[in-house]
């Protein structure tokens, strides 16, 4: 079992690796995607084939790892994500959950299909500040079925600490085609 050190030091050095994949943001265009399961689509972004999610830089956090079923974001929580009252605002915490719990189910869907969020569950556990070094959201998927797709998510600070967590229901559907080029 690593301590509470050793697990912040792999997650800090995972970012570090991570700065060169991500250093491109942006959105994929259809005909990037096309023909890729949701799993291949995140490969693609880890190997800078695909851009990283603006939201990412926008509000400081990273995707680090992606499985079948499974998927952690990282991110430090900062001064700018506070609230009135002197604690990272709920929404933060939210949006590193969703991503977490949302990726996890695009990591199972297949070539053609896509996915929304329907619903979004999140229980706050203990206030984040700017002195916490670093928390993940680790998702995993609880069912998929043809439709529907659910999903729950823990944010975890490297002692273990559990900050929130999270259940999500997602709507899968066909993704629409790419469009042909213009003439």
């Amino acid at each position: 079992m690593d301590t509470p050190e050793q697990t912040l030091a792999a997650w800090q050095a995972r970012a570090t690796e991570l700065q060169q994949c991500f250093r491109q943001t942006g959105v994929a265009r259809p005909e990037q995607i096309a023909g890729k399961s949701g799993l291949q689509v995140f490969e693609a972004m880890f190997s800078g084939e695909l851009p990283a999610a603006p939201i990412a830089n926008t509000l400081g956090f990273v995707l680090v790892e992606t499985r079948h079923g499974y998927a952690a974001f990282q991110g430090k929580p900062q001064f700018a994500h506070y609230n009135p009252l002197g604690t990272v605002h709920g929404g933060w915490i939210a949006t590193l959950l969703d991503s977490a719990v949302g990726c996890s189910v695009h990591t199972t869907l297949a070539p053609g299909k896509a996915y929304t969020t329907l619903e979004l569950k999140v229980n706050y556990v203990k206030a984040l500040t700017e002195r916490t070094p670093l928390v993940r959201a680790v998702g995993e998927v609880i069912a998929v079925g043809s439709r529907v797709a659910t999903s729950e998510g823990r944010l975890v600070g490297p002692d273990g600490t559990l900050y929130a967590h999270a259940t999500t229901t997602c709507l899968i559907f066909d993704a629409p085609p790419p469009r042909a080029a213009a003439a």
